[in-house]
This record gives C-alpha cells, structure tokens and sequence, in this order.
C-alpha cells in the first residue's frame, strides 16, 4: 500500500516534530551533564534553545498551517514530491545545525521559515482571506528574528544569541494567543453545546495588547513596576477570558482539557515574568512556563486532534493521548520548578527531559501508522 506520508502538511511535520523533540531534550541534557558529542556548529544551550524555538514549535506550526491553510480558503496546500521537498529541507536544516559548517547551516534553517510563509502567502492572499493575512506576515517575522540568531551565532552582530531565541517564543507565544482564543472556545462549545460561554473580543485585544508590550519589556530588560504591571495586568486579562470559554465543564473530556490546561499556563507565564521584573525569580521560569507549559501542551493537544480529524478517526482521547498530556503536563511542572527550586535544578531538569521524551515518544510510536496510512473514510488528505 502506497504511503499517505506526504498526503497533507500534517503528516509529515507531526510526525518529525515529535520524534525530533523526543531525541533533543535527552541529548541536551546529557551535554549539560557533560557527556555531549564533539563540538558543532551551535554549542550546548544555544543549539537547544534555538532547535526548540526554531526547529521543533516551528515544525509543528509548518503542519498545522500547510493544513488549516487548506480548510480556511478552500485551496490545496503543498502535498505529495513539493511536501516532501520543505520536509526534507527542514530535516536538512536540524542536521547541519549539529554537523556544520556554520554558515551552511545558517542558510539552510534560516531560509526555512520564508519559504513557509511564501507557501502559506501564495494560498491565503491568492484566496484573499483577509482574516488570516497575519499568518504570513507572522511567520516571515519568525524568520527575521532567526536570521537575527545565525547573525549573532557567527559572530556578524554583537546581540547575543539567547535573545534571539527569546524573541521568537514570544512570537510563538503571540501566534500561540490569537489561535487558542479562536479554537478552544470553538472546539468547546461545539463538543459541549450546554455550556455557558462568555467571550468578549475587546477583552481578546486588549489581553494581546498587553502581551506584546510584557514581552517587549521582558526583551528590553526593563525591571520593576513598568516591566511587571503589563505582565501582570496581562496575566488577569488571559484569566479572565479563559473563565469565559467554561474551563471547568470540560472535565472528563481529555481531548479539551488539555487545552484548556495548556492555556492557564499563559497567565501563570505572565506571573512569573513580572516577579522576573523585581529579580523574584530567574527568567528560565516564565520561559518554560510559556514554552513546555503552554506551547508544548498546546501542541500535544492539537496534534493529536487535528491528525485524529483529518485521518477521519474519532475525535477522542485514548490511552496514548491521555498519556502524551500528562506528561507533557508534568514535565512542564518538572521544569519550572527547577527554575524556581535551584538546590534541586538537575534532578527536577532530569525528571523533566524524561517526562517530556516519554510524552512525544508515545506520540511518534502511536501515530507513526495513522499518519503514514491513508484516511479511513477514503478521503483525500
């Protein structure tokens, strides 16, 4: 039987995505421990602060969008030899950045994020779908600020790298908002038609608003109240419209509460990059808050949502799924308190990389065959 591998965006993207951040995690952990492979390109935190912003999230955004690209106007994105062609590429771009040359590397990975968005550009601007021309647009900032890192990692800009990698989560985490404030409470309310839902779209704003200017503080360094107010008023705003979307009646349905999870960490985030503000806690803990709490837990809910819809498979979690949640879940509290708690910092970031192997490593080995086989309705895609 012929494969369905590179049918859609998904297949692919998903699958790699998962395998890769199963395989990366354990192998920076064991460079921080001292018992890395020989010298590369990137070096130790750098490469897994980068392979993590711009490898993995933007992976998983690659199949997410050359998907719901399709569905949003209605025009067939990327499939079959031109799928297979950007998959090998970003799989190119994960093995230079360990083998070198740096500058090879640099070109590969930094070119992937614009042909993404020319990809996406072509199909939401020639369908003029004006309500998601951002998508692009969002996607071309994410590789500016990647250049910005290769820039920075061969020595052409005095910006160190970290703050590169740092502007692209917050990026993420901005692409991250604006998408859960339109698919939880849709996915919410169409699974659970009783419940009460309370969405505001000035509130939805005014909580963007007040991330971007949080985290354009977080990046310009600026401490005290006028770096901690905007987080911390950013903070209640992304509260008080998640209480909206009825949080609570989703319990017994995994395939929802994960998201539901996955989003309460965005405002606990903020917290903590206000305490940052006053120096009350290091930066790694909003940081991992908002990518292993937030983005990861958000991806793992979507990835095997979005492949159980468009494999034509029920849209519940079973065994693996509920599994793939509670341990991203926990390793997301794994790692944060490492940041929090340092008199246990390798333990807990031991304890963490295992948790969050074993998430997308159930992930690869259950999805593998649903992703490489054909839909069960017959369906293209």
């Amino acid at each position: 039987m012929r494969t369905a591998l590179f049918n859609l965006g998904f297949r692919p993207f998903y699958l790699l995505a998962a395998l890769f951040a199963a395989l990366a995690v354990p192998a920076w952990v064991a460079d921080l421990s001292g018992h890395g492979w020989p010298a590369r390109y990137l070096e130790g935190l750098i490469w897994h602060q980068h392979e993590m912003v711009f490898g993995f999230v933007l992976a998983v955004i690659a199949g997410f969008l050359l998907t719901a690209g399709r569905v949003w106007t209605g025009r067939a994105t990327l499939s079959g030899a031109p799928l297979a062609l950007l998959t090998a590429h970003w799989l190119a771009a994960r093995v230079l950045l360990l083998t070198g040359p740096g500058w090879l590397g640099a070109l590969v990975d930094g070119a992937f994020p614009f042909m993404l968005a020319a990809v996406l550009g072509r199909v939401i601007f020639g369908a003029r779908n004006a309500r998601n021309y951002f998508v692009p647009a969002l996607i071309a900032a994410l590789g500016l600020v990647n250049a910005g890192f290769h820039l920075s990692a061969l020595g052409l800009v005095e910006a160190p790298p970290s703050l590169w990698t740092q502007g692209g989560l917050y990026l993420e985490a901005l692409l991250l908002i604006v998408m859960t404030g339109r698919v939880v409470p849709s996915f919410t309310a169409s699974a659970l038609p009783q419940a009460k839902m309370r969405r505001s779209a000035a509130l939805d704003y005014t909580a963007l608003a007040l991330s971007v200017i949080a985290f354009a503080c977080a990046l310009g360094e600026i401490g005290g109240w006028l770096g901690a107010i905007p987080a911390f008023a950013a903070a209640g705003l992304h509260a008080a419209r998640q209480t909206g979307w009825a949080p609570l009646d989703t319990r017994g349905r995994p395939i929802l509460w994960i998201l539901h999870l996955s989003h309460a960490w965005i405002p606990v985030g903020f917290v903590l990059l206000g305490l940052a503000a006053f120096g009350l806690v290091i930066g790694a803990a909003p940081l991992h808050a908002f990518a292993v709490g937030a983005l990861a837990g958000t991806i793992v809910g979507m990835i095997t949502r979005t492949a159980l819809g468009h494999t034509a498979r029920p849209l519940a979690a079973g065994r693996s799924e509920l599994a793939c949640y509670v341990l991203v879940q926990c390793a997301a509290v794994a790692r944060v308190a490492a940041a929090l708690v340092l008199t246990a910092y390798m333990p807990l970031v031991y304890l963490s990389a295992t948790l969050w192997s074993a998430a997308f490593l159930t992930y690869f080995i259950a999805y593998a065959p649903r992703l490489a086989s054909p839909r069960l309705d017959g369906r293209p895609g």
